[in-house]
């Protein structure tokens, strides 16, 4: 069985509890629910992380080399934290960069991500549905391209 890795980053446990508008409506444990239902359907192993510490999110993309890919919203890491994007290009795994909100629509400082040049790609701004959308790829697709550069 195949086996993939989700992970999200911080504030991303206060869902349902953030501006609607900007985030949507559902909770973290609803979104995880309806991943943990995609990966029985599909019949993959998923495992979920969530955390608020930087470090934390690195132990967890370092323990993810036995992962077939791995999807990651960094959150507000996204725009500081060279150290998980140095993990993500260390850890050889393909890895997708979701965001539930189009960041390139946002604030200035939202707009730059210092993680996705370390990802395969990254999907923003299709709320919940994008990491639907980077496990399909990660399932059926990453091993027709190579990590971008």
């Amino acid at each position: 069985m195949e086996r993939f890795l989700v992970i999200h980053g911080p504030n991303l446990n206060l869902l349902g509890r953030r501006p609607a508008q900007v985030y949507g409506t559902l909770s973290l444990p609803q979104i995880n629910r309806r991943l943990r239902q995609y990966a029985r359907q599909h019949r993959i192993n998923l495992e979920i992380v969530q955390s608020n510490v930087e470090g934390d999110i690195v132990n967890a993309i370092q323990a993810g080399a036995g992962f077939k890919g791995l999807v990651i919203n960094p959150a507000g890491y996204t725009h500081t934290s060279v150290a998980i994007r140095d993990a993500l290009e260390a850890a050889g795994v393909p890895a997708i960069e979701v965001h539930l909100t189009n960041i390139s629509g946002r604030e200035d400082f939202r707009r730059v991500s210092l993680t996705a040049a370390a990802c395969m790609g990254q999907i923003a701004g299709l709320g919940w549905r994008g990491y639907l959308l980077a496990l399909d790829f990660l399932r059926e697709g990453s091993a027709t391209l190579k990590r971008r550069r």
